[in-house]
């Protein structure tokens, strides 16, 4: 009887075998399908903010604005998206994109009156209207990248107006507005359909070094969350070998020194790299961290240096990033700062979040790998093999 009961065991441990292997295989179909599909697009198409330089000039005020003009000929509603692919329909916005610059500036002056109408630009003297004065489109070298146009208009300001405050409506999405040609410029990051502070005309209206940082804190934060999805998967890539909290957080430091020691450094021009170089080699460093993970038991010896070889190149990244925005003159420090802390505290949602959602697997480690680690890790890996590929040949 102890021999029959002995075998039925045996062939129930060989049973429940078989079913994690067949689990763990449609766990990795799963995870692989539905990273790959999401990560590509998510790089390509994201929403960037508009970024509006004002300056006084002979009683008018001139704007010039770099912004991606499709997404507004098209109509998507940049405040309910982080990616343009999100948008309900966008047959209209690819085909934008494919025209040759004069078909698209034909198509945005068409559009201009429905634009200016969107637009707020008010004086202490009352409103102002836009009049569109010329516009610029590169031409097409990546139709899967945003391309950088700018439009400029300027509006005539009454006699005696002293103040202006400028926003525009929220289907534009977001707006960092810098003023220029005075002592004390206003920077500020406006969420659409929201206005500025009355800002001087004649002195300036710079911020606060508070609100700056203030300021400068969610862009941060978006740019890891939801923005970030390349550095949000190292992250995740580390996460999922470490079983215990101790040397997650060891590599997590050594990450976050590093890519706030390049993300300053860069940000401030004493150090430049290519983003032909420095994008590639982060699509590389979840490559490494997705083997390790599926390949090794555990953490080898070079693992955390080349974390932190790896953070340095994300901050690289994260600067030219940065770099978009344009930092305000006079309060570089503190945008600087709050930047890092956004990137920080999206860092630390994501770690928080993944560890609350997978942390009680951690106590099985028999079939924590092959349900969870590497099914996960074979699905970053291979979005990180693509962005190599695409970063290099296409």
């Amino acid at each position: 009887m102890v021999k029959q009961w002995g075998k039925q065991d045996k062939n129930d441990r060989r049973g429940q075998f078989f079913g994690l292997r067949r689990v763990a295989a449609v766990n990795a179909i799963a995870f692989v399908l539905a990273l790959v599909s999401f990560g590509p697009a998510a790089r390509g198409h994201e929403v960037v903010p508009s970024v509006a330089d004002m300056t006084l000039v002979d009683g008018a005020l001139a704007f010039d604005v770099q912004a991606n003009l499709e997404s507004f000929v098209a109509g998507i509603d940049l405040s309910g998206v982080h990616d343009t692919g999100e948008a309900a329909d966008t047959s209209a916005y690819d085909a934008l994109r494919a025209m040759p610059p004069e078909d698209l500036e034909a198509r945005f002056r068409a559009f201009w009156p429905q634009m200016a109408a969107q637009i707020t630009i008010r004086s202490d003297q009352g409103d102002l209207e836009p009049e569109l004065t010329g516009v610029e489109i590169p031409s097409i070298e990546n139709t899967e990248l945003a391309r950088p146009s700018v439009l400029r208009f300027r509006a005539a300001l009454p006699a005696g107006a002293t103040t202006v405050q400028v926003g525009w409506a929220a289907p534009l999405g977001v707006l960092v507005l810098r003023q220029q040609g005075v002592e004390e410029p206003y920077s500020g990051y406006l969420e659409g359909g929201t206005i500025s502070p009355p800002i001087e005309l004649p002195t300036g209206s710079r911020a606060a070094s508070w609100q700056a940082f203030a300021d400068f804190v969610p862009i941060g934060f978006r740019q890891m969350v939801p923005l970030g999805l390349d550095h949000v998967l190292f992250v995740l890539g580390l996460l999922l070998l470490a079983r215990q909290i101790r040397p997650l957080l060891w590599q997590v430091a050594a990450f976050t020194l590093a890519h706030s020691a390049t993300l300053v450094l860069g940000s401030l021009g004493y150090l430049a790299v290519p983003s032909a170089i420095v994008e590639p080699l982060i699509a590389v460093s979840i490559v490494y961290v997705a083997a390790e993970n599926i390949f090794a038991g555990g953490s080898s010896r070079w693992r955390l240096p080349l974390v932190f070889g790896f953070g340095l190149v994300h901050g690289l990244g994260l600067a030219s990033v940065l770099e978009e925005f344009g930092m305000p003159e006079r309060n570089v420090l503190p945008a600087l700062l709050g930047f890092n802390a956004g990137v920080e505290l999206g860092q630390l949602a994501v770690i928080l979040t993944a560890f609350l959602l997978v942390g009680l697997w951690f106590r099985d480690k028999s079939w924590y790998r092959p349900v969870i680690a590497i099914p996960a890790s074979a699905g970053g890996g291979l979005i990180g093999a693509w962005w190599f590929f695409e970063r290099v040949l296409l």
